[in-house]
Formats: C-alpha cells, sequence, structure tokens
C-alpha cells in the first residue's frame, strides 16, 4: 500500500483515536500525545497499513488486558491504574516502530527494511502482550522459563504452552495485516519468527533481569521489539 500523501483522513483518525482513548481512560494525555505521534510517523512512512498495525496491536491490547480482570487482579498480576497506559508504557512498545518510521524517512533507500521493522515490533509486542495477559488465564502448567521449574503464573518470566501458542496467534495477526498491506511473502514468515523470538526475549529478560530490579517492564517491553526488528532484518538480509 503506498504512503498516504493526504494526511488529513489519517490525522484525522489519529486525533479521534487520541480522544477516545483518553475519555475512555485507556491512555493519559501525554501517552495519546505520544501515541498520536508514532501514529503520524508510521503513516508517513508505511501507509495506512503502519496506522492500522498500531491500532490493530492497541485494540488486542486493551481487550486482553481486560478480559478476566478479576481473576488477574487473585494472581496479583493485573495492569496498575485500571489498564490505563502512560507514556513510557506507549514508548516501550511502539518507540522501536517510531524510530524505524523515523529512519525511512530519512533514508528512503531503506524504507523496505524499516517497514519490516515496524512488522516486527508490532508483532513481537502483540506476541507478548497476548502471551502475558491470556496465558495466565488460560494456561495449565506454568515454568519460569530461566529454570524451566514450575512458577507462579503472573510473575515476570513464567510462561505456559498455552501462552506461548496465543502470543504465536497474535503475532499472525500483525503478519498477515502486514501482507496485507506488503503482499505476501517471506516477509510473514520471517514476522511470525521474530515476534515469537521477541515474545520469547520478553520472558527471558523477565525472569533473568526485572525480577532482580535491574531492568523495568518498559525497558524489558522496549529490548523485546528491537530485538525482533533486528532479528526480522538480519533474516531479510540472510534469505535475499
Amino acid at each position: 500500500m503506498p504512503v498516504a500523501t493526504n494526511l488529513l483522513l489519517p490525522l484525522a483518525i489519529i486525533v479521534t483515536g487520541m480522544a477516545l482513548s483518553v475519555i475512555f481512560k485507556k491512555l493519559t494525555v501525554p501517552a495519546a500525545l505520544t501515541g498520536g505521534l508514532c501514529a503520524v510517523l508510521l503513516t508517513l512512512s508505511a501507509g495506512y497499513n503502519g496506522l492500522i498495525l498500531m491500532t490493530v496491536f492497541f485494540l488486542l491490547g486493551t481487550l486482553s488486558t481486560a478480559w478476566q480482570k478479576d481473576r488477574k487482579q487473585r494472581l496479583k498480576a493485573a495492569e496498575a491504574d485500571g489498564g490505563q497506559r502512560k507514556a513510557g508504557q506507549v514508548l516501550a512498545n511502539a518507540g522501536v516502530a517510531a524510530i524505524a518510521g523515523a529512519l525511512a524517512l530519512i533514508f528512503p533507500s531503506i524504507i523496505d527494511y524499516c517497514r519490516l521493522m515496524i512488522g516486527a515490533c508490532f508483532a513481537a509486542a502483540t506476541a507478548d502482550t497476548l502471551a502475558s495477559e491470556l496465558g495466565m488465564v488460560y494456561g495449565r502448567r506454568f515454568l519460569n522459563i530461566s529454570t524451566f521449574k514450575a512458577d507462579q503464573p503472573g510473575l515476570d518470566g513464567v510462561i505456559s504452552l498455552e501462552g506461548t501458542l496465543i502470543g504465536l496467534a497474535g503475532s499472525a495477526i500483525i503478519a498477515a495485516i502486514y501482507a496485507f498491506g506488503f503482499g505476501f511473502n517471506r516477509h510473514f514468515f520471517i514476522l511470525l519468527a521474530a515476534g515469537t523470538l521477541g515474545n520469547l526475549t520478553d520472558s527471558v529478560l523477565g525472569a533473568v533481569l526485572e525480577r532482580k530490579g535491574v531492568l523495568q517492564n518498559d525497558a524489558v517491553n522496549f529490548l523485546n521489539t528491537l530485538v525482533a526488528s533486528v532479528f526480522a532484518v538480519l533474516l531479510e538480509l540472510l534469505l535475499r
């Protein structure tokens, strides 16, 4: 899909989304402004497809966070502030995609790689969010990824087979949207692999560093999307 040259409609969509996110207390005002800036960069670099990728990630994340919230509260794993995201959380999940969008505008010759990074960022962020939020609901056996010993659901670095598969499904949704916009080819499978790697990276960092207070959750989320994006580009270069 070509980059949107007429920004009037996408800007209207972005501003409307920002307003609704604040009204329904899904984002703080600074978070909405941050998300709006990210969305503009994605639209300029990846067209409507970039905007759709970010929107789908946000909607899936919001719905999965709200799903069976009472059960998550009993596990003491529910999102703070009712799931209302702050600016730091927006950057943690969409920051790498926004950086890739900015690089595409500065260096048009690498726009295809930057777009792949955008897809990988949201594939990883979606996989991580769905695996975490829905895995603790539908998982049956929970293991610490660093020790493979049984552990409590909802804690950093704890995974389940069901959660991992749900995360893979999240990556598949993002990969399918990307393919719809840019064509179905090996990028679909690259994004599946990148999203899964990002999700597992998040779990490893959570178990090894976040639990010890070395990294905070926002840093872990940013690094997992960065790893996924870099991996996607490297794999593309290897397969070309």
